[in-house]
């Protein structure tokens, strides 16, 4: 039970102790259950609920339906469509303490619901209005119990149009869901299969606030910067509630700190202003402009530190004391945003300097809504590590959560905010529904203006989007379009610019404007996007020629908002989340046309599996390094299928950067189910190898070939110009031999700029054959740990003899070319014969007489080889050790944060690696490192 003392100001998260009962087996009212009645525990119909969460994430945490991310049993799941809305309409109920002495207020909030509910608290009934996506405040001062026992209890109704779902399935099912203001991914989607219950549920925080006879109601913070960034403004207003029968006089603060070293403070700015407000008066104040001096600013991920300030707003009420207070980060930054006249595509600009966007889509954590801090802290930061720098939320999921944007803040990443239209949903699917949107424009209207006031602080968002390949019907358009104009200080740049003083006389404050600092695009595929007429020029959504990425007919226009590709996770996550008939892999079939089609299983397919390959298009990916003959060797091939697909991809925009390309955002870089398409890294957060080609595609100093004209590039997104660059370029077969080698210095590498290098003499393969070699590692560690929390410093050194003295620097593509230009990677098909195998027993023997030793607390371990060659492919999981791991358990601990993965080794060539993870108790984490040469793990006791 939440507590909250007698005259304590603040807000308490009520997070725990709830239950929840489908409606229909509750007999009582909802005023005995919040009186006389009240259930006692999670006895039968009651249950413990998940909240934040969905009715269906309820159902499985208790094990009332199955698992709908493991197999096929999200088949076992009735759907609403077949149920009726009463099956998944559910009480939720919990408690919480608190007693108020006289002049305190308490407000009770849901910051969101789906998609309508009753609330009952004590015994006294309060209707939340529908939608999706708007917060809920009730002061529930008059109603709390004398003795500070109060009883809640919430009857939380579906959608009012779950619709149901066509035996062919598609994008939204029926449609019938674009009706409501709500996720419009619940019907189903080619990325996922249906969500039983359309999300109902109290999907996000339930809180109580304390507070005195005045509140603070939706401070809106606005930066505005003057000569070159040394002199900026920081622009603050509120709404401020007098919910007392007298003229209350206050004293309303504003404090700006910033933390230094060691946890140490920094008062930047403290400020201190009268204001009266009449009796039951809610009021907007403005507070006057607060100057900084050269302030730090606040840059995205690849472009400098995150650095932020934290605001706080305390009012004082004279005869009372601190009434309320509210805090935010807040990053000083300017963002710009206009169409390239030269490529037609969307320009962004940061602090004054132009950013190549590379990002991705995003749908959401998780389609049962399980979001807490520590899943969204993983997921930004996943993004960051990635290198990218942009998020699109998309129009068909969630409106994110403050979380999710404070991670954002802190991680660097830009974020572009759909509103909640689709264009399969709303007017432009087959058939055609819902071409005048939601049935309710006003409803949508009020859920969009108050995510706005919910999300306007954070730096990290970059821009609203009026929807999904689509534009919101005219009246809502206009309506967002007014709503989100841009201030006049935001709206004239350059020679037009306002200066402070008539930012001051002429025009009203920026923090009075709704937003006003972003600019409202209408559609994804309008005005800079795609070809910018809202014609469907996005996607593809296959798997492609890697080097067809880098030609100039790849795509057309100059920012791609959605491009995608596979995504197959590694086996050890097809195993966990499938029963032993989905370890099948795909039936690979020969076509007359020489193609290769994939033949699925069924699983796989209801995990909506992309192949990798397109017949008449696309020639089978994993074929050219062997059939695959069981799953860890179609999964191990996969992932080097998806570390070249997805690096050729970004790697072939950045080749046109600022020529061709403003930006591209990948489809998409992760699920909130178990679907087998489109993700750098699956539902249990294990990457793939995508996710590091992606990584290294998108360093912001990076070298590449370009794999279609074979010319070394150099791409240099930052602002600094480099002087005397030499670069190193090699090729090397898998046996050691390096038949080319040339270094080029004394470069210079200009800011925002890519750079022809020069052409690089690929030589042919000659007589390609599998290879299959012991390679000599070392490999040596340093660990570090507080509590539950490891970081693992790992160094890894490829022992083989040089085959020449030269030393390299850089990794290298893997792949060989022959002159004609076809690829032929027959060389790296790994050999799986009796005779091998049992020459790797001795390998294994070999392992476990490894030579370890502790030394100032480095372990030093030697992995036997006595062949020459590259260290292909390596990567490095952490599995768990405890007594009762049972055989065929799922022993990785996950998320683990590399800052590289997916790697090889040249002879002689070493990597220093960092890891970090969180250990669960009771458990002794194991660093395991396999790789393409090498077909058993080697482990060490972190």
């Amino acid at each position: 039970m939440a507590e909250i003392a007698m005259a304590e100001i603040g807000k308490t998260v009520l997070d725990s102790g709830w239950l929840a009962a489908r409606s229909t087996e509750v007999e009582l009212t909802g005023l005995q259950l919040t009186t006389t009645h009240p259930p006692d525990g999670p006895t039968s119909p009651w249950m413990e609920a998940v909240v934040p969460g969905t009715v269906l994430a309820t159902l499985v945490k208790n094990k009332v339906v199955a698992d709908p991310f493991y197999g096929m049993e999200n088949e076992m799941i009735i759907d609403i469509a077949d149920s009726g809305r009463e099956y998944y309409t559910f009480w939720f109920f919990t408690k919480f303490q608190c007693k108020l002495s006289g002049t305190q207020h308490l407000d009770l909030h849901f910051r969101a619901i789906n998609y309508s509910a009753e609330v009952y608290l004590n015994g006294h009934k309060k209707v939340l209005p529908k939608g999706m996506f708007q917060r809920h405040s009730l002061e529930v001062t008059d109603v709390l119990s004398p003795d500070g026992a109060n009883l809640l209890a919430v009857l939380v109704h579906p959608p009012d149009h779950p619709g149901s779902i066509p035996p062919q399935g598609g994008q939204g099912g029926d449609h019938e869901i674009g009706k409501d203001v709500a996720t419009q991914y619940v019907e189903g989607w080619d990325w996922i299969a249906p969500v039983r219950d359309r999300n109902t549920g109290i999907w996000d925080e339930v809180s109580i606030s304390l507070t005195g006879p005045v509140k603070i109601i939706d401070p809106h913070l606005v930066s505005s910067f003057f000569d070159d960034y040394t002199r900026a403004y920081l622009h603050a207003a509120t709404e401020l509630e007098n919910r007392s029968a007298w003229v209350a006089e206050c004293s309303l603060n504003i404090q700006v700190t910033t933390e230094l070293e060691g946890s140490v403070c920094l008062v930047e700015h403290l400020q201190t202003q009268h204001v009266s407000i009449p009796p039951r008066a809610r009021i907007k104040f403005t507070f006057p402009q607060l100057l900084f001096y050269k302030p730090n600013l606040w840059w995205p991920n690849g472009m400098g530190k995150q650095s932020l300030y934290n605001v706080s707003i305390t009012i004082d009420v004279k005869g009372y004391g601190e009434s309320d207070s509210w805090g935010h980060m807040f990053g000083f930054r300017k963002i710009e945003s206009h169409i390239d006249s030269a490529t037609g595509g969307r320009l962004f600009k940061v602090n004054g300097q132009l950013i190549f966007i590379r990002g991705g889509n995003w749908i959401l954590s998780d389609c049962l809504l399980r979001l807490s801090k520590e899943r969204y802290k993983t997921d930004i930061k996943f993004h960051a590590d990635m290198n990218l720098n942009m998020i699109r939320c998309w129009g068909g999921g969630l409106a994110e959560r403050p979380e999710f944007y404070h991670y954002c803040d802190v991680y660097g990443l830009l974020v572009w905010q759909d509103f909640w239209i689709t264009g399969d949903v709303d007017g432009r699917g087959i058939p055609v529904s819902n071409p005048n949107g939601p049935l309710d424009h006003d409803l949508f209207l009020l859920c969009a203006r108050d995510t706005v006031k919910l999300l306007r602080n954070h730096p990290s968002l970059t821009l609203w989007v009026g929807g999904n390949e689509q534009v919101p019907p005219e009246d809502i358009n206009t309506a967002l379009k007014n709503d989100l104009k841009l201030h006049p200080f935001f709206e004239n740049q350059g020679e037009n610019a306002l200066t402070m003083e008539e930012l001051s006389t002429e025009f009203n404050d920026p923090s009075q404007y709704l937003d006003g600092t972003r600019v409202y695009i209408q559609g994804s595929m309008w005005d800079g996007f795609a070809n910018g007429k809202g014609d469907f020029t996005d996607g593809p959504y296959e798997i492609q020629n890697p080097e067809d990425f880098f030609k100039d007919d790849y795509y057309e226009y100059g920012f791609n908002p959605e491009v995608g590709s596979v995504g197959m996770p590694v086996a050890a996550t097809i195993r966990a989340t499938m029963p032993p008939e989905g370890w099948q892999i795909p039936l690979f079939k020969k076509l007359p046309n020489g193609f290769t089609e994939e033949v699925p299983n069924p699983i796989w397919e209801y995990h909506k599996y992309i192949p990798y390959s397109k017949p008449g298009k696309v020639h089978d990916q994993i074929e050219p390094y062997g059939i695959p003959k069981d799953l860890d060797d179609f999964c191990l091939k996969a992932q080097l299928v998806n570390y070249i697909q997805y690096r050729a991809l970004l790697e072939g925009w950045a080749s046109r950067m600022w020529s061709k390309y403003t930006g591209v955002l990948i489809w998409k870089t992760q699920n909130p189910w178990s679907g087998l398409r489109g993700q750098f890294y699956d539902h249990l957060l294990d990457q793939t190898a995508g996710f590091y080609g992606c990584r290294c595609a998108a360093e912001p100093i990076h070298i590449q070939l370009n794999i279609a004209t074979f010319f070394i590039e150099a791409v240099n997104t930052t602002s600094e110009e480099l002087q005397n660059v030499a670069i190193e370029a090699s090729v090397w077969d898998l046996e050691g031999a390096c038949p080319y080698y040339e270094v080029f210095d004394k470069l210079s590498l200009p800011p925002k700029k890519v750079v022809s290098i020069s052409e690089l003499k690929y030589p042919k393969s000659k007589n390609p054959k599998p290879v299959n070699k012991e390679i000599p590692l070392k490999v040596t560690t340093k660990t570090f740990f507080r509590g539950s929390s490891y970081e693992i410093e790992v160094n890894v050194q490829n022992k083989s003899q040089k085959p020449d003295p030269k030393i390299l620097t850089y990794k290298n593509n893997y792949a060989s070319r022959y002159d004609d230009g076809d690829f032929d990677m027959a060389s790296l098909e790994p050999i799986h014969d009796e005779a091998e195998e049992k020459q790797r027993a001795g390998l294994v023997q070999r392992l476990c007489r490894q030579f370890s030793r502790e030394t100032d607390g480095l372990k030093v371990a030697e992995i036997d080889g006595y062949d020459v060659g590259v260290a292909f492919f390596l990567n490095f999981s952490i599995l768990s050790s405890k007594p009762d791991n049972k055989e065929g358990e799922d022993t990785r601990i996950l998320p683990v944060h590399y800052s590289d993965n997916y790697f090889s080794l040249v002879p002689g060539e070493e990597i220093s690696v960092k890891i970090s993870f969180q250990v669960p108790q009771g458990v002794s984490p194991i660093l395991a490192l396999k790789g393409w040469n090498y077909h058993h793990e080697w482990h060490t006791v972190v």
